[in-house]
């Protein structure tokens, strides 16, 4: 499905033909020109006749329409081919979802396919718009605009992270906090996410190094500082991410080691019980044994003694108990 497909030229959006083929004729016939492709999830049949028409690698075809890929940088003979995975957080269900940018970028074109909710091309598309000075950079222009909004996302997500980890290391640690059992599976889900998250950015930081970097083709001179600006926020995303998981892995820790800290009390408190009970059984089964010669057996006041002598012994072990803070 085409989303958009238009012609710049000296950094403006001109009208062109329709149908794609002849717009990147006409993009090549003029001076300072390219076409930018937009496509949606397209069908192989759809992109079949895009590949023909731009001259894409088949390896990077099959890429487009699998997904599933890891952000990366190739380089083929006609074209550049760039993974991007955006990111989507959703507050209410607390889950990260990733979605997949492809970009081929040649001398006067850039198709960019899209698979998935998460992306900000509309957005992207309208700044540039309004930016001629970045839009004369070619398709370069639209390859670090896109990246760059990819990027500034994944600052914010990591911050929407960051706030809901505070309510759950409060919710951890809060001292009258009664366990449900579900904290230690609340703590790996979250961990779960920040995984996704960084299958997305850590990739990333390989192709945007290149990037800015002479000897790719294709990228231009003037826009490689653009790259640099990108790889930086890059490098903050990252750190954020990796923040995240180290500070998930210690709640983890920590909460194990409340649960250890709380079985323990419970068993101690089990234990004392236990001893307050045995004793009075103890004696009620010495005394319970069927002997006729046993001392104190002919004793008028022992059963009420034997009694008394329970109540003591059972007084001073729940005493000792409490002073230890085992009950």
């Amino acid at each position: 499905m085409i989303v958009d497909c238009a012609i710049y030229q000296d950094g403006r959006r001109t009208e062109g033909p329709e149908d794609f083929s002849d717009a990147l004729e006409a993009a090549r016939a003029e001076g300072h020109s390219f076409l930018w492709l937009g496509l949606h999830e397209p069908t192989r049949e759809e992109f079949d006749h895009v590949s023909r028409e731009f001259g894409l690698h088949p390896l990077a075809v099959e890429d487009a329409l699998k997904a599933h890929q890891r952000p990366k940088l190739e380089v083929y003979d006609d074209s550049l081919f760039v993974v991007l995975k955006p990111i989507a957080y959703d507050d209410a269900a607390g889950s990260v979802s990733a979605s997949e940018l492809m970009i081929f970028l040649g001398d006067s074109f850039v198709v960019v396919v899209r698979h998935g909710a998460a992306s900000p091309l509309t957005a992207v598309r309208r700044r540039l718009e309004h930016e001629p000075d970045v839009l004369r950079h070619g398709p370069t222009a639209v390859l670090y605009a896109v990246g760059d909004a990819v990027v500034d996302h994944y600052i914010e997500v990591a911050t929407e992270l960051q706030v809901d980890l505070e309510e759950l290391e409060a919710e951890v640690f809060a001292p009258s906090r009664s366990d449900s059992g579900n904290t230690a599976a609340a703590i790996y889900a979250f961990k779960r996410e920040v995984l996704e998250f960084r299958r997305a950015t850590n990739p990333l930081v390989e192709p945007m190094l290149r990037l800015q970097n002479p000897g790719v083709p294709f990228v231009h001179d003037e826009a490689r500082p653009f790259f640099r600006d990108v790889s930086d926020h890059l490098t903050r995303a990252n750190e954020s991410v990796e923040g995240l998981d180290r500070l998930l892995s210690d709640i983890l820790s920590a909460h194990l080691a409340q649960m250890g800290v709380r079985q323990n009390d419970d068993m101690r408190k089990i234990s004392a019980w236990a001893a307050l009970a045995a004793v009075p059984t103890l004696i009620a089964g010495v005394y319970g044994m069927n002997f006729d010669h046993m001392p104190e057996l002919k004793w008028s006041w022992g059963y009420y003694g034997i009694l008394l002598l329970m109540v003591i012994i059972e007084l001073s072990l729940y005493r000792l108990f409490k002073r230890r803070d085992w009950l």
